[in-house]
């Protein structure tokens, strides 16, 4: 909506009309089926105009060109009539057309100097050690507004934090209180942020009020979370100091409300206190998207865990620029954003969130301006940019620095990522930059990344199967599709693994609930152990939401609380709201899809709540009739009711993300319709339609199981008459080839489908070592059944422990090595190539162990060393498969099919240890070119290399 109405003759018409135009103007285009609308200079603009902030964005813009001035930003926030738009208008100055004014930027030095403070364990000691050593080096660089910024130096953030901190003290704020701070972007921010730190109370940032006239209401929501946290002091500003006063009645904690201002006005002086890696660094209230909000608590350890696997993935440096918008009460703008830069020691270039709504193009030309390298955003401020920037706004725009724009906090929308990477390529922006990413309050904010310059990744599924069983079956050209982005692997060190809803881990693509583990998860919920028990699953920890995996990728398709499932099929809300959303007349963004259950029936259904800003009765028919064709469409079934309802009614989190249970709980009380359809016509029409569906899914799952005891059956039995002629034959030939028969024997009942290419390449008459991947404890079974000649496994000697398993070892050849001792390792190599010179076949697997998730481990040297002192090739072999059927640390057996890939050999071109490296890496890049999985070498690698920087505990 960029295009401006013709303006009016403001010579002959005087301001006031003119005014009054450019809004009936807007008006017309956002909702042209309602007439002309009634308004005068009093009509508010929300609730007679239902002007959002979009649309108070596009005002403001029209405002400019029409009268040629520039108008504050803050008059997006406080102007609550057009008659104090007209107050506005009095005041401004004349507009300066062309690009925007940036004021010039401290110049950077290009040097990549590592500034990063291994050895801090809390973010007090990473402040500390920046101000100690280089102080005056540019931290933040505030953009108030067009014409002023602010600097802030390492230097001065800890001085300006000294103070605050000496004026908590003074009311009597002791270490392991909490303080909440609800301040806008700005100094006062930062320095109250550090200044709670330092005294070792705990802060909870709380997002302040967007316009006075709902400062009352904003307060009454963050009541709980007050309570909750029992803060003992709000650090506000004086706007909202006189409201925030009735507080202190129903929070018996809050003694104290005060302003930065109030906090530092006196000269007094700071006393440290020691503060732990362990202790709590901060309070992160979740957005209540799926209920109350919940205290995240997250300790220093955590934050700087996730800081430091983040900086790691995307190779973070002094040199990067983080140019952001974000707001700091958001885990993505506080930790991703702020903490991020202040560890690496980089600079952040940072504006308020209402800077970049009044004109997203202020965020872009930072970006150009500073040579912005980083930056991110929420899913809808890339479609903002995309659909409302101006050209003549960016013209000589280059974006050339930005080298990553991560995408996450909300579903990220492939239409999206397609839209802005088309829109400002031709400004310098390469797609590759754009970098979906994973995280959640309850892991600091990153769990997720892509591979550095991977770019983003969209899965094309098959609707219908994946609706049914929740398969994500790659679709074909007829298929119908449901896109889904990929949002990366987990970050080092931590996991994340797919269960059904009995706990079991699923294989790749197929749906289920995303639980993880790793140093930077939360311990719980602050006072609330209920919720933390609803959290915690053993180790692991429930996301909420619901996922699949492909080839490492993790794809998230919905919450587990906003999934509607609807005659045995999964329906997913977002893809419907985002369709609806798109329908001429309905409010895009502000569409929440639902499931309620029928009181009597106890069915779900499907409910569709869309605004609008239409009244008229005929055109409210019309919307519903689109909205149940684009059911169907994407559905094959219309929505049990469809309510047009009014701006405001859909909920929403601070973030902007919708709040569908919210809205349901409204719904369900009667407070926007009621449902219209009759009870029986639900009952016949679920039964007829969900029957089927749900039988095949009840019998999947049953059969699932049954197919896994029948494989342990199978296994106890052939391997136990297998362990007892092994006893018994006298020929190492007899032993082998009876063991081949008996692994053949299980794969054949067991109906896996094992798929050998590449036998050929092994050869008769030479000797030669095997070299492969490790997924399972399937593997060893697989590659007996597989490989056409006796093979001598090279295992742990940690197996001899066991008097039953040692015995049938010994009878099979299997060598025993020790993985720890180093000694012994050069020992168990030199006799390792004396075998293979003997004619033995000895068989590795490098990696040295086996995980749970996908990807190829970095090789142990072993192998490729004992290969390179006999002179003898080795055999890349490549499994794939088995970590699908049998995965680390479960013992739940699935069916599906395995691939053995035998490459040609590979000679070494030496004797010594480079060559023995170079044959290494020959073969870890054959084999890695067949597994189908991510290249872990590099992540462990460097994670190796960070280790032995940080001191050890």
């Amino acid at each position: 909506m960029t295009s401006v109405n013709r303006k009016p003759d403001t010579g002959s018409v005087n301001r006031q009309e003119a005014l009054l135009h450019v809004i009936r103007g807007l008006m017309k285009e956002l909702h042209p089926e309602i007439g002309p609308p009634v308004i005068s200079l009093d009509s508010s603009m929300d609730r007679d105009l239902a002007f959002d902030s979009l649309a108070r964005m596009e005002l403001l813009d029209r405002l400019e060109q029409t009268f040629n001035l520039t108008l504050p930003e803050k008059v997006l926030a406080t102007a609550e009539t057009p008659r104090d738009l007209l107050r506005h208008l009095d005041r401004s100055k004349k507009r300066v057309t062309g690009s925007p004014i940036i004021p010039p930027s401290v110049s950077l030095s290009s040097e990549k100097i590592d500034l990063s403070p291994h050895n801090a364990r809390t973010l007090v000691e990473v402040l500390q050690a920046h101000a100690g050593s280089h102080p005056d080096k540019s931290h933040i660089l505030l953009l108030s507004n067009q014409e002023k910024t602010e600097e802030i130096t390492f230097g001065d953030l800890l001085k300006g934090a000294e103070k605050v901190a000496a004026g908590l003290q003074q009311y009597n704020l002791e270490p392991g209180d909490t303080a909440a701070i609800m301040l806008p972007t700005g100094l006062d921010y930062f320095f109250s942020f550090f200044g709670v730190l330092l005294i070792g109370a705990i802060p909870v940032p709380l997002y302040p009020p967007a316009r006075p006239t709902q400062i009352e209401e904003h307060l009454r929501r963050h009541q709980g979370i007050l309570k909750n946290a029992g803060a003992k002091i709000l650090i506000t500003i004086n706007e909202v100091k006189p409201i925030a006063r009735f507080l202190k009645a129903r929070v018996k904690t809050l003694n104290q409300i005060k302003t930065v201002e109030e906090l530092t006005g006196r000269e007094e002086k700071f006393t440290p206190t020691p503060i732990q890696a362990d202790d709590i660094a901060f309070l992160q209230y979740t957005s209540g998207s799926t209920g109350d909000p919940k205290g995240v608590v997250l300790s220093h350890a955590n934050l700087l865990a996730n800081i430091r696997a983040m900086g790691q993935i995307i190779k973070a440096t002094s040199t990067d620029v983080f140019v952001s918008w974000l707001p700091l009460y958001h885990d993505m703008g506080l930790i991703g954003a702020w903490l991020g830069s202040l560890y690496y020691g980089c600079r952040l270039v940072i504006m308020s969130p209402l800077s970049f709504l009044a004109r997203p193009e202020r965020w872009l030309w930072a970006i150009h301006k500073y040579g912005g390298t980083l930056s991110a955003s929420p899913n809808f401020g890339y479609e903002l940019c995309s659909q409302r920037i101006n050209d003549k706004a960016i013209q000589n725009l280059d974006l050339s620095s930005w080298r990553l724009s991560f995408n996450g906090a909300e579903p990220v929308s492939p239409q999206t990522i397609t839209s802005f990477s088309q829109r400002f390529k031709p400004y310098g922006f390469q797609k590759k930059a754009m970098t979906p990413v994973y995280g959640l309050a309850e892991s600091s904010v990153g769990l997720a990344f892509p591979p550095l310059g991977q770019g983003p990744v969209i899965d094309h599924i098959r609707r219908e199967t994946f609706m049914d069983s929740g398969v994500a079956v790659p679709a074909r050209a007829e298929d119908a599709v449901l896109q889904f982005v990929a949002c990366g692997q987990p970050l080092p060190k931590h996991q994340i693994r797919i269960v059904d809803k009995n706990g079991r881990e699923l294989p790749e693509r197929l749906e289920g609930r995303l639980q993880f583990k790793g140093p930077s998860v939360t311990s719980g919920y602050f006072r609330n152990p209920d919720q933390t028990r609803e959290l915690f699953h053993g180790e692991w920890l429930d996301s909420g939401d619901l996922a699949y995996i492909a080839a490492g990728d993790i794809y998230i398709t919905s919450r587990v609380k906003d999934i509607i499932i609807r005659g045995g099929r999964n329906i997913y809300p977002h893809e419907l709201e985002e369709a609806v959303g798109d329908i001429s007349g309905i409010r895009k963004g502000c569409v929440a899809v639902f499931g309620s259950k029928d009181k009597e029936s106890g069915t779900e259904r499907v409910i569709v709540l869309a605004e609008s800003r239409t009244k008229n009765a005929e055109t409210v028919e019309e919307l519903k009739k689109k909205i149940t064709n684009v059911a169907v469409d994407l559905l094959e079934m219309p929505p049990d009711e469809i309510i047009i309802a009014p701006p405001g009614t859909v909920l929403k989190t601070s973030s902007g993300k919708i709040r569908r249970a919210a809205s349901r709980d409204v719904f369900e009380k009667g407070n926007i319709g009621k449902a219209k359809r009759a009870v029986w016509f639900q009952v016949a029409r679920l039964a007829f339609s969900g029957i089927l569906p749900q039988i095949r899914k009840n019998l999947r799952q049953a059969v699932e199981t049954l197919y896994s005891g029948y494989c342990w059956i199978l296994f106890g039995l052939i391997g136990a008459l297998a362990w007892l002629l092994i006893m018994i034959l006298p020929s190492p030939g007899w032993r082998w080839s009876l063991t081949r028969k008996a692994a053949k024997l299980l794969v054949s009942l067991s109906g896996t489908r094992l798929t050998v290419r590449g036998a050929e390449n092994v050869p008769q008459d030479q000797s030669f070592l095997v070299a492969s991947n490790h997924m399972s404890y399937l593997d060893a079974l697989v590659l007996t059944a597989a490989l056409p000649k006796p093979c001598s496994f090279v295992a742990k000697a940690e197996l001899a422990e066991k008097l039953l398993l040692r015995l049938p070892l010994n009878r099979l050849d299997v060598i025993l090595v020790d993985r720890f001792d180093m000694k012994r390792g050069v020992e168990d190599a030199r006799k390792i190539s004396h075998l293979a010179r003997g004619g033995k076949t000895p068989l590795f697997f490098p990696e040295g162990t086996l995980q749970r998730m996908p990807g190829l481990l970095p090789f142990r040297m072993g192998a490729f060393q004992a290969a390179a002192q006999a002179g003898i090739p080795v055999i890349p072999v490549t499994i794939r498969g088995t970590r699908n059927k049998l995965r680390s640390g479960s013992w739940f057996v699935r069916r599906g099919p395995v691939s053995v890939t035998i490459g040609q050999p590979v000679l070494p071109d030496g004797n010594d240890w480079p060559a023995a490296v170079r044959l290494r890496d020959v073969v870890r890049a054959e084999i890695l070119r067949h597994t189908g999985e991510p290249d872990l070498a590099g992540v462990y690698r460097s994670l190796s290399e960070m280790e032995i920087k940080q001191p050890k505990k």
